[in-house]
């Protein structure tokens, strides 16, 4: 089990022409589908004039919710394109837009999968990829007294601190990556029986 996974920041724009068609594309970083869908429908607005609006995206650090949607286009020629392009750089929590304004020349199936690909891959290329961590929240909830050894613990492990509250019981919010949750818990566990 990897804890890591690939995504983007920000956005990033990709541009390909064929026989006067023009394809815009913007890759997006996106944590939901809803978020995808609202982004989608905003270049809906935006591009009202273009033919086609066509899109994938991919959700989760183990990468298995997707969606693809070709717009009116021959089925599979272009939201797989782009899909492909999304798993071929092995990404995930993205969204990438595809804008096609008709230029009155045909393309083919084979000709719409080429240009599809290659705005998405364009839109990749100018993309910021980072690295990023799967990381698993954790709440503790201790006594006023412990506060010294709950602090020490925190200070070894290193999880970053979400939220914490002190009073007479205190609670603290850590996230910390995936792979090392387990030993966070085991010692703040033993804590408790000190």
């Amino acid at each position: 089990m990897t804890d890591e996974y690939k995504t983007i920041t920000g956005i990033s724009e990709g541009y390909y022409t064929e026989k006067r068609s023009k394809f815009l594309a913007y890759a997006h970083h996106v944590d939901s589908a809803e978020e995808a869908k609202d982004i989608v429908a905003r270049y809906r607005k935006k591009y009202y004039d273009a033919r086609h609006v066509c899109y994938a995206y991919m959700l989760g650090p183990e990468r298995t919710e997707f969606r693809v949607n070709d717009d009116g286009e021959p089925s599979s020629t272009a939201g797989k394109p782009i899909l492909g392009q999304i798993n071929s750089a092995e990404l995930t929590n993205i969204l990438i837009v595809v804008i096609r304004y008709y230029g009155g020349v045909n393309l083919g199936t084979s000709g719409l999968i080429v240009a599809y690909r290659e705005a998405a891959a364009d839109a990749l290329s100018h993309a910021t990829i980072e690295i990023r961590q799967v990381e698993e929240t954790i709440t503790y909830t201790f006594t006023y007294p412990q506060m010294n050894d709950v602090m020490r613990v925190v200070k070894e492990m290193n999880p970053r601190i979400v939220s914490q509250q002190f009073d007479n019981t205190c609670e603290i919010v850590l996230s910390i990556r995936k792979s090392v949750a387990g030993q966070l818990r085991q010692k703040l566990a033993k804590l408790s029986f000190e």
